[in-house]
């Protein structure tokens, strides 16, 4: 009984190291935008004052998309925490802010759609952020103080619902990371009481900005490819026909 256990224990070990790229490690340091060649939809950013460099990166749609998560999200748990204002006001701004992010996140990264596992990864994540806002809407005008109580924890479930989706449908350790991140914030939200909606904020945010910055393990979805200095053409579905800003 023991030896059946134990085989069926190894064999899921090994299928979950074939799913996933033992090779490539789970988030690197991106290299620097003069070492990518330009490409449509590649934004590259370098800042330099005299022989120092500030920054050097480049962002593809996904990157921009995550970008403007991270602004968006942010603005939103910030302006709860710290601004007086009342629960409908708020329902509007944060609404209004979640649709732009979704209409955002659509336009830069349609060309998800081409691989049917990534159109589920994208139409996954509008569907949580929609409903999301429909929950949060609906707990004010209603009143539902049991959903308005743990806002944040419902915020952060739906996000690492996102992230677990993301994981499998882009066979990414980072992303499980991720997941994991946010089920922790989840624990900790009872200690930090009236903090709750900057530390929301902050995990949210920050997770966001984290992808967009560093590489991470997506086994060649959305990579870059450089070869011994040798331009590598990006993974067309991936890159879109946005057109490049350098």
């Amino acid at each position: 009984m023991v030896t059946n256990h134990w085989l069926l224990f190894s064999s899921q070990i090994l299928l979950a190291m074939n799913f996933f790229n033992p090779d490539i490690p789970v988030i690197s340091k991106k290299k620097s935008a003069l070492e990518i060649a330009p490409a449509p939809g590649l934004l590259r950013i370098h800042w330099q004052i005299g022989e120092f460099t500030i920054h050097s990166s480049f962002y593809t749609k996904h990157d921009q998309a995550c970008l403007l998560w991270s602004l968006l999200s942010g603005s939103i748990f910030v302006i709860a925490q710290f601004l007086p204002v009342s629960w409908i006001t708020q329902a509007i701004f944060a609404s209004g802010v979640t649709l732009v992010g979704i209409a955002g996140m659509i336009y830069l990264t349609w060309y998800l759609t081409a691989e049917r596992r990534l159109a589920i990864v994208l139409f996954a994540w509008a569907g949580l952020m929609l409903l999301g806002a429909i929950v949060t809407d609906l707990s004010i005008l209603l009143s539902w103080l049991p959903v308005l109580t743990h806002i944040c924890a419902f915020w952060l479930s739906l996000s690492t619902i996102g992230y677990l989706i993301t994981a499998i449908g882009m066979r990414s350790r980072a992303f499980f990371l991720a997941a994991l991140l946010h089920l922790v914030a989840i624990g900790i939200l009872p200690y930090v009481a009236s903090w709750q909606p900057l530390t929301t904020g902050i995990v949210i945010g920050c997770s966001v900005y984290l992808i967009a910055e560093l590489q991470w393990d997506s086994n060649g979805v959305c990579g870059h490819q450089v070869r011994q200095g040798e331009r590598e053409e990006w993974v067309g579905e991936w890159m879109g026909n946005g057109e490049m800003v350098g």
